[in-house]
C-alpha cells in the first residue's frame, strides 16, 4: 500500500499554504506523528500529519483491518499572539495518537480530553470534533481506502466539556453560535450555560 502522507501533507499546502513550522512527536509502540504549523493573517493552524498513516479501527471489532476504515488528520485554528499557543504541539500529537494506542475512532461530535491545559494557562482541557469539509477538502484515496478526513478541533472548558455530556455536542454548538462566540480566541471564557 502506497505512503498517504504525502499526498496528505500536500493537501494541507494546498488549503492552508505552506508551513513555517513542524514538530514531531514519538511515543513509545506507535508511528511518529508530526504536527505542522500555518500562519493566515492572525490565525494561526496546527495540523497533525500522521494519524492517517493507518485506518482507525473500532474497538469492538474482532480483527483490525489494515485497508479499510476511517483515516483522519486533525486540525486546531486559534488566534496567534494571545496564548503560547505552539505548546499545544505535543497535546496535539497525543490525540492524534490515539486510534493507534486506545483504538479510538475519533468522528465528528466526540469529545477528546487532554487530561490538562491544552497549552500553559489554557482554559481548555478537551476539545470538541468539527464536522470535516470546510476548511480542508477530504483527500480521497485509491480504492479500497477511505479517504482522509480533516477534522477540525474546537477547544472546550471543563464546564462545556460537563454540559456537552448532558445536552450533546449539537446543543453546545448551537449555544456557541447564539452567543457569538469566537471559538478561535485561545483565552475565550466559558460560554453561558444557563
Amino acid at each position: 500500500m502506497a505512503d498517504v502522507l504525502p499526498l496528505v501533507e500536500a493537501r494541507l499546502s494546498t488549503a492552508l499554504g505552506e508551513p513555517d513550522a513542524r514538530a514531531a512527536v514519538t511515543f513509545l509502540g506507535v508511528d511518529r506523528i508530526e504536527v505542522l504549523r500555518f500562519h493566515e493573517g492572525d490565525v494561526v493552524r496546527y495540523a497533525t500529519l500522521g494519524m492517517s498513516r493507518h485506518p482507525m479501527t473500532d474497538p469492538a471489532a474482532l480483527l483490525a483491518d489494515p485497508v479499510g476504515g476511517p483515516r483522519a488528520e486533525l486540525v486546531l485554528s486559534v488566534r496567534a499572539g494571545r496564548a503560547d499557543t505552539d505548546k499545544v504541539l505535543r497535546p496535539l500529537a497525543v490525540l492524534a495518537a490515539s486510534p493507534q494506542v486506545e483504538g479510538l475512532v475519533v468522528s465528528p461530535g466526540a469529545s477528546l480530553d487532554i487530561g490538562g491545559p491544552l497549552w500553559p494557562g489554557a482554559p481548555f482541557t478537551s476539545v470538541l470534533v468539527g464536522e470535516p469539509g470546510g476548511l480542508v477538502e477530504d483527500l480521497e484515496l485509491e480504492a479500497p481506502l477511505d479517504p482522509v478526513r480533516f477534522l477540525p478541533l474546537l477547544p472546550m472548558t471543563p464546564n462545556e466539556a460537563a454540559w456537552k455530556r448532558v445536552h450533546g455536542a449539537q446543543a453546545l454548538q448551537e449555544r456557541w453560535l447564539a452567543h457569538g462566540t469566537d471559538l478561535r480566541d485561545p483565552a475565550r471564557a466559558t460560554v453561558p450555560l444557563e
